[in-house]
């Protein structure tokens, strides 16, 4: 129990201390800096564009401005609690903006300002307008400082966010000192929404023409074996053929917007790619023609990663393919790639083509997406689709010496 007050004792000794230097500091009537070597910290008073003094004071070790503390002539506790709360709202994946009396920004954490496309430093100390970039009358934190009235989940139907939380926080004498939002952004869950509903309407649409389809073609089998031989050979080099492509288009579109259940397990990256893909691609290079070339990275031994073999070996096949179908005259050469970066597996698919259009190249992973005449544009989308859900990461770069796919997958 003596302990416990002997604690309280000195804690409050030293915070009337502390109180004490910074009022002496801010008395003093010019400007300084000061360097401790003991403590590696520096201490410095500016009076300059500044209507009160302003002392800021940081680390050598670390002088990036977001680290700077800086405190008003008149201490505040609000501002010290702003900077100690600033790493751990950070962590937060949802906007959390903090606004004084004026609606001038004091706190903005780093998703709201990642989010808006804006530096967290530049935009603290403006006004919130500054940021949301929508009329003062939209900004429900600053109709919360207006009305000086608190919303809870209050929800808005925008391109910004859904919904919105405030918290007002008062001065002794019952004035606003700060007005607390936290937003929600709406983007990812409007697109998850939207995906979720094109799927149910497309799997919708996939089953009703694929019943039909697959009806034609057993009465198309039927009628063969009752004609003459060269209606019976058009049924079999054309009519049915076409049917099983559109079957395929189908279960290619549904791939995307329902995507199968992965049978993940744990791989070896190079037994995954020297014992299983490679007897693929060796043969499929024979087929037609390629000349394939198989180079990995010595630090490549040992390592594992997450994922469905069959999945994978489909994004190797569609990558081959459409090198194949746009090789046009050349000697094709396909070269695959395997590297360690930093804590993902790399796989780059190189081709020696004639390269993708720079104009086309954001739309090639669009579906049905295609400049072959007989192309289904599915390909590189179901692939992409495929690499995401294996948290990975599919990208493209191509010039006229040929084309380069990179595929990113976390390791295990």
């Amino acid at each position: 129990m003596d302990n416990d007050q002997n604690y309280l004792a000195e804690l409050k000794r030293l915070r009337e201390e502390n109180s004490f230097y910074k009022e002496l500091i801010d008395e003093l009537p010019f400007s300084f800096s000061y360097y401790s070597q003991k403590y590696a910290r520096k201490l410095e008073k500016s009076l300059e564009e500044c209507t009160s003094p302003v002392i800021a004071e940081t680390s050598l070790e670390n002088t990036s401005d977001k680290n700077v503390l800086q405190i008003s002539s008149a201490f505040d506790p609000l501002d010290e609690m702003e900077a100690i709360l600033l790493p751990i709202l950070d962590q937060i994946p949802h906007h959390i903006v903090f606004i004084d009396q004026k609606g001038y920004i004091t706190l903005c954490n780093t998703q709201a300002a990642k989010d808006h496309g804006v530096d967290r430093e530049e935009i603290t100390g403006k006004h919130i307008r500054d940021l949301m970039k929508i009329p003062d009358e939209k900004i429900m934190i600053l109709e919360s400082l207006r009305m000086e009235k608190e919303l809870v989940n209050h929800e808005i139907w925008d391109r910004n966010y859904y919904n919105v939380n405030t918290k007002i926080i008062r001065n002794p004498d019952g004035s606003i000192k700060r007005v607390v939002g936290v937003f929600y952004f709406l983007h990812a869950i409007k697109e998850a929404e939207k995906q979720a509903l094109a799927g149910r309407i497309a799997a919708g649409i996939a089953h009703e023409i694929r019943n039909p389809l697959t009806t034609v073609r057993g009465y198309l089998q039927l009628l063969q074996g009752n004609l003459g031989p060269e209606i019976s050979e058009l049924f079999t080099s054309l009519l049915i053929p076409e049917i099983d492509r559109a079957n395929n288009i189908i279960s290619e579109f549904l791939s995307i917007v329902r995507p199968a259940k992965a049978h993940d397990e744990r791989l070896n990256v190079e037994e995954f790619f020297e014992s299983y893909l490679n007897k693929f691609m060796k043969t499929q290079a024979l087929l037609f023609n390629v000349e394939y070339i198989f180079n990995k990275d010595a630090c490549t031994k040992n390592l594992f990663f997450t994922g469905d073999k069959e999945e994978l070996l489909q994004v190797f096949m569609n990558l081959f393919q459409n090198s194949v179908q746009a090789k046009g005259n050349l000697d094709l050469k396909v070269n695959i790639t395997l590297k360690k970066a930093d804590d993902y597996i790399q796989f780059i698919f190189a081709d020696n083509g004639h390269g993708i259009e720079s104009k086309i190249l954001a739309n090639i992973f669009d579906p049905f997406f295609s400049t072959k005449d007989y192309g289904t544009g599915l390909g590189l989308s179901v692939s992409r689709n495929i690499i995401e859900s294996h948290n990975g990461m599919l990208s493209v770069s191509s010039n006229e010496d040929g084309t380069s796919f990179f595929i990113e997958l976390p390791l295990a």
